[in-house]
């Protein structure tokens, strides 16, 4: 069995994947970064443990995001390279997506966008509000920056609470604007709001954000659709969040099923791709 793996070496996580013979993705993990090389060693053990796959069944190793430039020598003496992160988050967007024209949203620490029109898969911009700003806000605001506890307080949360809804302003909806969009980020905000309402706030402005920046982003090619990978995905407050964008602005955010590893599978479809 000939395999080629696939490692995202990022600041938080380090996410690996393998690609068969028949092109189907082999059971992606990911494991948190203390530092690149434990995390990836780490990463490469378990997946090779956990899939009973021997070094023998490997025919090439590709490594991609910021992580990777600690690695300067082959992966347990295996063929090893590089991909682009770029050039990876298309081509593992348009595999999971069939996409082949399309702006790819990597929501990691930062967000970085990427413009797919056929094999013209380009980086033309990006964000410094992601997931390490969801995270510092929560360290500052809740005192915690356990995600998971911060998405599970965000659940019962009142976002009326906190932002400034058009219907705050307006008795009536103004054009093109619904009477519960967002007329200002924490424009509501009070010295006794809950800890709850803090949290959905800070999930929700983060997320709003990253949504205009992709619709701005896109102003004048024509693109509409937007392929959401990375950590952030995973946020139960995306289903809400970009739903409502979409009926706004009357685009589409997509989230396909192994958004998180996108990256992963781009790294190794660098290489297969070369090969053929």
């Amino acid at each position: 069995m000939a395999i080629v793996i696939g490692i995202d070496v990022g600041i938080s996580t380090t996410k690996i994947v393998g690609i068969n013979e028949d092109g189907k993705v082999v059971s992606p993990i990911r494991i948190k970064a203390t530092d690149p090389v434990t995390s990836l060693y780490g990463a490469f053990g378990k997946y090779l443990y956990d899939n009973n796959i021997s070094l023998s069944d490997i025919e090439q190793v590709m490594l991609t995001g910021v992580g990777s430039a600690y690695i300067d020598s082959p992966i347990y003496g295996l063929p090893t390279g590089k991909s682009d992160e770029f050039l990876a988050d298309g081509l593992g967007a348009r595999y999971e997506t069939g996409l082949n024209r399309m702006i790819v949203v990597s929501m990691g620490t930062g967000t970085s966008l990427v413009q797919c029109d056929g094999d013209d898969i380009r980086h033309i911009g990006g964000t410094g509000i992601g997931g390490g700003t969801l995270m510092g806000l929560s360290r500052i605001m809740l005192k915690t920056d356990d995600i998971k506890q911060v998405y599970t307080l965000a659940q019962e949360g009142d976002i009326s609470k906190i932002d400034v809804l058009i219907g705050d302003i307006s008795p009536n909806p103004l054009p093109g604007l619904p009477r519960n969009a967002t007329a200002s980020l924490f424009g509501n905000a009070k010295s006794n709001a809950t800890r709850e309402d803090i949290a959905l706030g800070i999930i929700t402005a983060v997320l709003q954000t990253i949504g205009s920046s992709c619709i701005l982003s896109s102003l004048g090619s024509g693109i509409k659709k937007y392929v959401l990978i990375g950590n952030l995905t995973l946020l139960p407050q995306c289903t809400k969040v970009f739903p409502a964008m979409e009926k706004l602005y009357g685009v589409k955010f997509i989230i396909p099923k192994y958004s998180e590893f996108c990256t992963a599978i781009g790294a190794a479809l660098t290489y297969i791709n070369e090969k053929k």
